[in-house]
């Protein structure tokens, strides 16, 4: 799949000093990850004979029976690219070796740069580093293959480089000598506890390099005279551990998982850091080495994907919705104190985004010791305004101990609209926006009023589309929810009703969340709500999972598209995912002018759309590219 690298790293059980037979066992492995399309696979260090010999390491045995089946294991290889770990002997020094293996070659062997770890290998293996090309044995010299540490290798499009255990934290050359993905053979033993800083330390390193993460531990099968061995396998991407492997296991581990090679190369050219920093010296990258399809179309990416991915989940959920509302809070504290501000005007719909401002705005004057009377609350019936918003507005303000007021707009704008000539029964746009503008007229006047300044409630998937009226709910003094996407906007809310109100706050919010989003401006006469957002825009959940991985990863609209199917697979269609993905693609690209221009606000995630630095495009672009993709 175009922009994919599926990856697999394996531990096999190892039978110690029995080469045949794990060559029997890689062999056996390998075919059963060529059905599985795979296109790398990574063995642990040292996995032809067993990382723990000892002495028996140096005999030539041991050494030419793994090097006759290296051979025959290249024969097998095919199309998939194979990492095996070996002893190898040259000029009278023996080297821990990785050998690259691919189309029936041996394509280059990687010498461990700094034999010494648990193994103490330096007993027997001589450092790698400084070593290029010596000559080959002559039974191999009809494969000719390059041998030096910091060799990298061009898989298709995909640049990877190998790197051991000891090593992992000097893979940083690798990756900004343009390595995407770096393959890790490890023999270390387990300790109670150390496996947590393994497991961190991989997605340390691979968040940090913006890259791929293929590693591959000896396990069950080699001596536990002294130590014990995990076969822990994983492959992480950006930070995260993308699949593992069982630890322990008796029958081996597999961790298989498609690496965004796209979306590592659009992190890179974000970095600032990476981007400025000095390469290394430069390794030769060895030729491009043929690269078939990852897998059957048929068979989905062997990857997670979240159909939610602003949303936080899992054992720091509750963690992270405190740091967002902490650093929303902390926000509004330090600009109502920078500008000696102690008064705050906000507009009260009784929907989401004005629900979480408020209940922001509430905690910030708790913080700065001030009282919630300067929090100086308006609803606006209009035209559409329906009996549950309002009523759950005037609920939310009265638990809050806010100032409300009422201002009902619908005099002001029939007046407007005679003023303008507009048709008061014709129900198009003028009819909507005169209502937004008349709202935020009346909050701009207050907050000259009181002295104070008016909160935006607009979130960041609103931004994203233009579902906002220029100058109307587009326009505040301050926002802290423009980086809030809808579907975080929700478990915001539910989080601070129960965790940091309760009481009567509670329930209000309960309400709320359960009431469908509506901008309430077409005529209401029955008083129940009529117009819903999402059917007009299509549902959130996929706007804001397509704006999630068009920003964090530069996905083009056929990535977004296939990242979709998979992720909402038995929820929405594909006729849905293509049609709303035509409305995203069209509204994000032709409504930059009104990001253009919006109110400061703070940036509570990695994705934003702050023409001052997180997102900047011109508002005249044209979007031939991205609409013909679809």
């Amino acid at each position: 799949m175009k922009g994919f690298l599926r990856t697999a790293a394996v531990s096999l059980p190892v039978h110690l000093g029995d080469v045949n037979a794990n060559e029997t066992e890689i062999l056996i492995a390998m075919e059963n990850l060529r059905m599985e399309g795979v296109q790398l696979a990574v063995f642990p260090e040292l996995c032809l004979c067993g990382a723990t010999l000892g002495d028996l390491l140096r005999q030539p045995l041991v050494t030419e029976a793994c090097q006759a089946a290296l051979l025959r294991i290249a024969e097998k290889t095919g199309e998939m690219c194979v990492v095996i770990g070996l002893p190898m002997a040259r000029d009278g020094r023996l080297y821990n070796c990785a050998a690259v293996l691919q189309n029936g070659r041996i394509m280059g062997i990687v010498p461990k740069k700094h034999p010494g770890s648990a193994l103490q290998d330096d007993r027997w293996f001589c450092p790698g580093e400084g070593l290029t090309m010596p000559p080959m044995p002559p039974h191999m010299a009809q494969n000719m293959p390059p041998m030096g540490a910091g060799l990298t290798f061009r898989l298709g499009d995909t640049v990877f480089a190998v790197t051991f255990g000891n090593e992992l934290k000097t893979a940083a050359h690798a990756a900004l000598n343009g390595a995407d993905v770096i393959v890790c053979l490890d023999a270390v033993n387990a300790l109670a506890g150390s496996h947590r800083m393994r497991r961190a330390a991989l997605e340390v390193e691979s968040a940090s390099h913006h890259a791929g993460y293929v590693y591959a531990c000896a396990g069950f099968g080699e001596s536990t005279a002294d130590l014990v061995f995990d076969g822990w396998t994983a492959v992480a991407e950006q930070g995260k551990v993308l699949a593992e492997g069982t630890r322990f296991a008796l029958t081996g581990s597999k961790a298989v998982a498609d690496v965004d090679i796209e979306r590592l190369r659009f992190k890179r050219m974000q970095d600032d850091a990476f981007r400025q920093a000095k390469r290394p010296h430069h390794h030769p990258v060895m030729p491009a080495i043929a690269l078939g399809e990852a897998a059957p179309a048929a068979l989905p990416l062997l990857r997670p994907i979240d159909p939610m991915p602003f949303l936080p989940q899992g054992d720091h959920a509750d963690a992270r919705m405190q740091e967002i509302i902490d650093i929303q809070t902390t926000a509004l504290m330090t600009r109502l104190k920078a500008i000696w501000c102690k008064d705050i005007v906000i507009g009260i719909s009784g929907g989401l985004d004005s629900t979480m401002a408020l209940l922001i705005a509430a905690r910030a004057f708790d913080g700065l010791d001030l009282p919630r009377s300067g929090i100086h609350a308006i609803t606006m019936p209009g035209m559409g305004t329906g009996k549950r918003t309002k009523s759950n507005a005037d609920r939310l303000m009265e638990a809050l101990r806010v100032h409300a007021m009422e201002i009902d707009i619908k005099p002001a704008v029939y007046q407007h609209f005679a003023d303008i000539g507009q048709n008061e029964n014709l129900h198009d746009t003028t009819y909507e926006n005169c209502q937004a503008r008349e709202r935020t007229q009346i909050l701009m006047d207050y907050a000259n009023k009181v002295n104070g300044i008016v909160l935006g409630t607009g979130d960041m998937s609103e931004a994203a589309l233009g579902f906002c009226t220029y100058n109307g709910d587009h326009m505040s003094m301050y926002n802290p929810n423009c980086t809030v996407p809808k579907t975080l906007m929700r478990g915001l809310v539910k989080y601070l009703s129960e965790n940091c109100f309760g009481g009567d706050v509670q329930p209000v919010c309960a309400d709320i969340l359960d009431t469908p989003v509506s901008p309430e401006l077409l005529p209401n006469i029955t008083g129940e709500l009529t117009q819903r957002t999402e059917d007009i825009l299509g549902d959130y959940a996929l706007h804001d999972f397509f704006l999630y991985h068009q920003q964090s990863s530069g996905a083009s609209p056929e990535k977004l598209r296939m990242l979709a199917t998979q992720a909402f697979s038995g929820v929405y269609g594909e006729d849905v995912i293509n049609k709303q993905l035509s409305t995203f693609i069209r509204k994000f690209y032709t409504q930059q002018f009104k990001r253009n221009c919006v109110p400061d606000g703070p940036k509570v995630g990695t994705v934003g759309l702050s023409p001052r630095g997180d997102w900047q495009m011109p508002s005249d672009l044209v979007a031939s590219l991205w609409k013909a993709e679809l």
